[in-house]
């Protein structure tokens, strides 16, 4: 879970020529909000393939592994605003844009592959739609399909008539993490020895 004060930097105003005096000074005003409730997510589980031979990977392109998913909770002590931000942990690993990384083959450069996220069939205290945020204010539906990708923002809500798509108040929501998971071209691995996959990610839960 994160939380965050924002400095808020006051704009510096000219005087002009004629004026007398000019200001010597400019005020920093820093704000934030104290929430009385807190929000709790968990996801059970891994994510574990077992023993993948190398025999079986495809030499030429990506081989893709089965389809996997994690049941994503959030329990909060009260109706709360959140949204959820995903961080890849192996940031720089990936073979793909948008997806997350699986690390790298042990003493080398080599990328092991890549998995893409998505979310689906959210459940909440009232009915809620699943909602996107790249880098604008702006909020959107994410489709079943649709990679929820690092640094995005992705929170549960409604359409409001009047303003769009927001996030709503939720005290306890859930929804399916599905993982797309494949392992890169076995001939540009090193395979001599075993290699382990190692893709992690944090889900940080932020208030909104």
């Amino acid at each position: 879970m994160n939380t965050s004060l924002n400095l808020v930097g006051a704009a510096l105003l000219l005087a002009s020529a004629s004026s007398a005096f000019a200001a010597s000074s400019v005020e920093l005003t820093v704000k934030g909000t104290i929430t009385p409730s807190a929000c709790t997510p968990s996801l059970p589980g891994a994510v574990d393939f077992g023993k993948i031979s190398a025999k079986d990977l495809t030499p030429d392109n990506h081989t893709v592994l089965e389809v996997k998913t994690l049941q994503l909770t959030v329990s909060c002590e009260a109706p709360t605003l959140f949204a959820i931000h995903p961080v890849d942990n192996r940031v720089g690993t990936s073979t793909r844009s948008g997806a997350y990384g699986l690390g790298l083959v042990d003493g080398t450069t080599e990328k092991l592959g890549r998995y893409f996220l998505s979310l689906r069939n959210p459940v909440a205290d009232i009915p809620s739609t699943l909602l996107g945020q790249y880098t604008t204010d702006r909020w959107s539906p994410v489709d079943e399909d649709e990679a929820i990708i690092p640094g995005m923002l992705v929170a549960f809500g409604s359409l409001d008539a009047q303003i769009g798509w927001l996030p709503h108040p939720l005290q306890n929501a859930a929804a399916e993490f599905v993982f797309n998971t494949a392992i890169a071209p076995a001939n540009d691995l090193t395979l001599t020895n075993d290699v382990a996959l190692d893709g992690s990610a944090t889900l940080e839960l932020k208030y909104l």
